[in-house]
C-alpha cells in the first residue's frame, strides 16, 4: 500500500488519552471502566450535549479535535466504526418496548440507538456533505474503517479522511455480557471498557510524522499458523522481526490469550510489549486506542508518563499491533516513523 501519514490523533478512554496523559494500568477488579470525560463544552453546544448519548459526545469532542489538530476545516471523507453503537439507547427502547408491551412507542431513542447517529452528529456539527460511511464489523469494526480510508485516499477520491472509532458502555448490556464470561473456564480479566479515537488521514507527506504502513485481518487462523501469518505480514511491509522495536498485545487473560504468547515469543526479549487493554479496558473498537498510544509513541518517542529526556529516550521505529478475539478476527497493524 502507498503510505498514509497519520496528521494527528486523538482519544477519549479510562486513561488522561484526551490531554495525552499519563497512562495507568485499571484495576482487573472492576468488572467495567467508565471513559474520563472531557469538557464537552469546548467543542459541543451544552444544550446540545444534553441530548447526546456518551457515544455521540465523545466522538464529536475526539473529531473535533482531531480536525483542529491538523488544521482542517472540512475532511472529504467521514469513515466511522462502532460495534455496539449508542447502546444506552438502545437499552432504553428496548426496556420501553417491554414496559408498553409493543404499543404506544415514541421513535427517538431507536433512531439515536443506530451505529452511524456519531459520524452524522460530526457531519451535521461540520455542515460536511462529503461521503460519510459507518462499519460494524464486531471486534474488526475499526480495521474496517481503515480499509475504506486507504481506498478513498488511493483512488483519489479523497484527499483528507477523518477516521475514527467509538463504542460505549451501556448498562445493562454490558453486565449480561459479564455473566457469560463468567461461567466460561478461564473469564477475562481486563474490565470492559469504552472510549473512542479519531484520527486525520492523508497521503501528503509529513516530515518527522507516523505512517500507517501495513493493515491486515484474518477471519479465523490456529495458534500454529499465527506466527508465519504476521512473519509473512512483516515480509510483505519489507521488515523481519527485528526491525520492529515495540508490540502492542490484546492481551485479557482469558483462553485464547495463547495467539500472543506465540507471537510474542517471535521477538526480541528487550523490546517493548505493551498489553494495551489492561490500560483501555477490552471493547469492540479498542484497537483504536492501540493506534493512538503507538502513534504517540513514535511522534514523541515515549510513552505518555514516560520519562523523554533525550539521553534515556527509548528510539522507536517500527510498532507492530495485534489483536484478536475469542479466536476470530485476527489483526495486525504495522505503524512507522518517517
Amino acid at each position: 500500500m502507498k503510505p498514509i501519514y497519520i496528521h494527528s490523533a486523538v482519544c477519549i478512554t479510562a486513561q488522561d488519552s484526551f490531554e495525552d496523559g499519563i497512562m495507568v494500568p485499571l484495576k482487573t477488579s472492576e468488572g467495567k471502566v467508565q471513559a474520563k470525560h472531557p469538557e464537552y463544552r469546548d467543542f459541543i453546544p451544552p444544550a446540545a450535549a444534553r441530548r447526546m448519548a456518551p457515544a455521540v459526545k465523545m466522538g464529536v469532542a475526539a473529531a473535533s479535535k482531531a480536525l483542529q489538530k491538523a488544521n482542517v476545516e472540512q475532511p472529504d471523507a467521514i469513515i466511522t466504526g462502532s460495534g455496539m453503537g449508542c447502546m444506552l439507547d438502545t437499552e432504553k427502547f428496548l426496556n420501553a418496548l417491554i414496559e408498553n408491551k409493543e404499543e404506544f412507542l415514541t421513535p427517538t431513542a431507536f433512531i439515536q440507538s443506530t451505529h452511524n447517529t456519531v459520524g452524522g452528529q460530526i457531519a451535521l456539527g461540520l455542515h460536511c456533505k462529503a461521503y460519510n460511511n459507518t462499519y460494524v464489523h464486531g471486534s474488526l469494526s475499526f480495521e474496517s474503517t481503515l480499509f475504506d480510508a486507504q481506498l478513498a485516499l488511493q483512488e483519489g477520491s479523497a484527499t483528507t479522511v477523518l477516521a475514527g472509532c467509538v463504542d460505549e458502555l451501556g448498562t445493562e448490556f454490558v453486565e449480561y455480557v459479564r455473566l457469560k464470561e463468567q461461567q466460561e473456564t478461564i473469564p477475562k480479566q481486563v474490565p470492559y471498557g469504552e472510549g473512542t479515537a479519531f484520527f486525520v488521514l492523508s497521503q501528503e507527506v509529513k516530515e518527522e510524522g507516523v505512517i500507517l504502513r501495513g493493515l491486515q485481518t484474518f477471519r479465523t487462523v490456529s495458534e500454529d499458523d499465527i506466527t508465519e501469518k504476521m512473519l509473512q505480514f512483516l515480509r510483505e511491509n519489507q521488515l523481519e522481526t527485528e526491525s520492529i522495536d515495540a508490540v502492542f498485545l490484546g492481551t485479557t487473560g482469558d483462553s485464547y490469550d495463547g495467539y500472543y504468547n506465540v507471537v510474542s515469543k517471535s521477538f526480541l526479549p528487550k523490546i517493548v510489549r505493551i498489553p494495551f487493554k489492561e490500560y483501555s479496558g477490552d471493547f469492540y473498537t479498542c484497537m483504536g486506542f492501540a493506534v493512538w498510544w503507538a502513534q504517540y509513541l513514535l511522534q514523541e518517542q515515549c510513552a505518555p508518563g514516560y520519562n523523554c529526556e533525550p539521553d534515556v529516550t527509548p528510539k522507536y521505529q517500527n510498532i507492530l499491533i495485534y489483536t484478536q478475539e475469542k479466536g476470530q478476527n485476527h489483526s495486525f497493524i504495522l505503524l512507522s516513523k518517517t
